[in-house]
C-alpha cells in the first residue's frame, strides 16, 4: 500500500549557470589569446641577403608578390595581372604620397616577370623609394 505525504517529488535539474560561466571564460580566453598576424595569411619565402638595410620611419606602402605572380597592394589582392590594374591599386591605396617608401615583398620563387611588372607599376606611378624585402642569409 502507498501513502501519499501529500509532496510533489522534486525533479532533477542541470544548472546551467556555471556551465555559461565556463563557456564565457573559454571564449574570452580564445579571443584575448588569438593573435591576427597580417603576415600569416600569405607564404612567402623572401630571397637571402647578405646586406643590412636601413628603413625610413613611418609606414611603408607593401607590395606583395606571391610564388604564383599574384599581386597584394596593402591587404587588397590585385585581381588582374597587368600593370594598368597594379597601378590603379597602388594609386588608391596611396594617395597623392609620392615620396612615401614602398617595400617590395616578393616571394623568392616568384616569376621574375611579376617582380618587374611591380617595379614597373610603381615607377609608372611615381614611387622612387622602393625597397625589396629580404631575409638574412642563414649562417653555417
Amino acid at each position: 500500500m502507498k501513502l501519499s505525504t501529500g509532496r510533489v517529488p522534486d525533479e532533477p535539474e542541470i544548472n546551467l549557470v556555471s556551465l555559461i560561466d565556463v563557456v564565457f571564460c573559454i571564449i574570452i580566453f580564445l579571443v584575448v589569446t588569438t593573435t591576427f598576424d597580417q603576415r600569416s595569411a600569405l607564404k612567402l619565402v623572401l630571397p637571402t641577403s647578405q646586406a643590412n638595410s636601413d628603413i625610413d620611419p613611418g609606414e611603408p606602402l607593401t607590395v606583395l608578390v606571391d610564388a604564383d605572380g599574384r599581386f597584394f597592394v596593402g591587404n587588397n589582392e590585385v585581381l588582374k595581372r597587368d600593370v594598368a590594374s597594379l597601378k590603379d591599386a597602388i594609386a588608391q591605396v596611396a594617395g597623392t604620397d609620392r615620396d612615401r617608401p614602398v617595400v617590395l615583398r616578393a616571394d623568392a620563387r616568384t616569376p621574375h616577370q611579376a617582380v618587374i611588372t611591380a617595379m614597373d607599376a610603381l615607377g609608372q606611378v611615381g614611387f622612387k623609394k622602393i625597397s625589396i624585402a629580404t631575409t638574412p642569409e642563414a649562417k653555417p
